[in-house]
């Protein structure tokens, strides 16, 4: 009898006590946290040793108070080209790549309709807040969901999702299918913040009211730098041969009178090209914590901000100018002014943020041609010359080529079956042709792209950019640091590291303090950001949380 009671009582412990009392232990709060608030902020073009270079410049509120009351990711990857904007925005939010988002660069050849389509574009939608078609926008093209989709899903709608960006698809992308609004800035004679009929029937009073005091006027005055030029000693000389002009402009140096070429550069436009469109950017995402009620409740609201100057100033003036270094140390000025607000407004401690970028950049291929570094531009008209000479002496006169463009060509599969021809045979003789030509690192086919499965390096980079409905027969990789572009300013778009290697930092509610240096991609911010608020991963997520932030 005893003995039976002692195995009764053991096997009560065992498989009774033991899962109970791990139960009454988990709780809600251990399996997600709760932030009032998500805010995302991608910094457009802003390469990881942004932050490195210019941190002695930085104050105590912005970037360096993300880094060091954050985590610091040091490592973190594009893993796909190309580096664009869109596909960014749209890899950022989804946690996948081009592949299966479908997002495959800002502007793409569409098959179906013979035309070019752009990534936010749908004319099925008409402009609210302007009589131009700059509203005529929507999220269609991307064919997944996203992490702000989530939220409101998961939330039942009640969770609210407001996306604000200079860039039309750097707001309309983030916000996803879902959003209760996404905003832009429209430029030339008006100097507005817009939308879609998308999303709403007519703008809100607070985005009305703020229009109707002008918001651009203020900044509508000369640029100088905001420290002495002479502290720039991180960028190159003021006055030189890589940077673009200002129209109007004879030489690329501060100051920038900008009411002075006012209008040779579409008036309110040219603020885009300066850091005091950032700043405008950060006033209106403070307005819009007001107006939209943002974080006063305990159900999770996500904000999403894109600083879009930093690529108009980067493309113009080039990574090594005191343009950009400028721009950063007024952007962390603007990063300070939105997080105070957050305290102030949410609460200290009751906000989550993360920051990264939608891509990086090269330096300026003249200036490093001049540093003895191995760089150029793609001779595009005798590419094209020479490409022609080829395609009539193997093909004669059958028009084979339906579209060439971010550079992939996309072949005529009917013309190419008329002539009882391969498609994939086809790919490989313009691709072994097109890898003699300068400038041309590799080629891969479209037949590559579906039959193999790459695993690393720049294969894999190509094939996790390859959608087998959207992108072309042959695709083209140009030696680093080559590029199609004009002589001055920076450009991006390649699978090599000056492109792939941009911030991420993690900040806030349920965020460890640190740092790592093992790898991170930007496919892992999507995941890791369901996995703190415990709701749904985007439906076609690959990316993984990365453990090492969360709490």
């Amino acid at each position: 009898m005893k003995k039976l009671l002692f195995l009764l009582l053991l096997s009560g412990f065992c498989f009774g006590f033991m899962p109970v009392t791990s139960a009454q232990n988990t709780s809600n709060e251990s399996l997600r946290s709760n932030p009032k608030l998500v805010v995302g902020i991608v910094v457009d073009q802003m390469r990881y040793d942004y932050l490195t270079r210019f941190w002695n410049h930085y104050g105590e509120g912005g970037f360096k108070r993300l880094v060091n009351g954050g985590f610091n990711c040091k490592n973190n990857h594009f893993n796909y080209t190309p580096t664009s904007t869109g596909p960014g925005h749209a890899s950022i939010y989804t946690g996948t790549t081009p592949s299966t988002h479908g997002v495959i660069g800002n502007n793409w050849y569409d098959k179906v309709t013979n035309k070019i389509v752009y990534c936010a574009g749908d004319n099925r939608y008409n402009s609210i807040g302007t009589d131009l078609d700059a509203g005529k926008m929507s999220p269609h093209w991307m064919t997944v969901s996203t992490i702000t989709d989530e939220l409101r899903l998961a939330t039942q709608k009640r969770g609210k999702v407001i996306a604000i960006a200079l860039k039309d698809r750097g707001a309309v992308l983030p916000g996803g299918h879902m959003a209760n609004a996404a905003y832009w800035f429209n430029g030339g004679m008006e100097g507005h913040w817009i939308s879609s009929s998308y999303y709403m029937e007519e703008l809100p009073k607070w985005v009305r009211n703020f229009n109707k005091a002008n918001p651009g006027e203020k900044y509508k005055k000369t640029w100088n730098t905001l420290k002495d030029i002479k502290s720039y000693v991180e960028s190159g000389t003021d006055d030189n041969l890589y940077e673009g002009l200002f129209g109007g402009e004879v030489s690329p140096v501060f100051p920038h009178d900008l009411p002075a070429i006012w209008d040779n550069n579409s008036q309110f436009d040219i603020l885009k090209g300066t850091p005091y469109g950032n700043s405008l950017t950060a006033d209106f995402a403070l307005e819009a914590l007001d107006g939209e009620a943002l974080g006063e409740d305990n159900v999770t609201d996500f904000l999403a901000v894109s600083f879009s100057s930093t690529d108009y100033v980067g493309h113009q003036f080039g990574v090594n100018s005191k343009e950009i270094q400028d721009t950063y140390i007024r952007l962390d000025l603007d990063l300070e002014r939105l997080l105070k607000a957050l305290d102030k407004k949410v609460g200290t401690g009751e906000y989550v943020v993360f920051l990264t970028a939608d891509h990086g950049a090269v330096d300026v291929p003249g200036y490093l041609k001049d540093q003895k570094i191995p760089a150029g531009y793609m001779d595009s008209q005798g590419m094209s010359s020479k490409f022609k000479e080829f395609m009539s002496f193997t093909y004669g006169d059958a028009n084979l080529i339906r579209n060439y463009s971010n550079a992939s060509f996309f072949l005529d599969h009917d013309v190419i079956r008329n002539l009882d021809l391969k498609v994939e045979e086809v790919q490989h003789a313009i691709a072994q042709e097109l890898l003699s030509y300068d400038g041309i690192s590799r080629v891969f086919t479209g037949h590559q792209m579906v039959q193999n499965e790459y695993t690393k390096g720049i294969p894999s980079i190509m094939q996790n950019g390859y959608n087998q409905k959207r992108s072309g027969d042959v695709l083209l990789v140009l030696d680093p640091s080559v590029v199609y572009y004009p002589e001055t300013g920076s450009t991006h778009g390649s699978p090599y590291t000056y492109d792939t290697h941009v911030p991420l930092i993690f900040y806030g509610k349920g965020i460890s303090k640190g740092s790592m240096v093992g790898r991170t991609e930007i496919i892992d911010i999507a995941p890791t950001i369901a996995s703190l608020l415990g709701i749904a991963f985007p439906s076609g997520t690959t990316g993984n949380p990365i453990e090492e932030i969360l709490e």
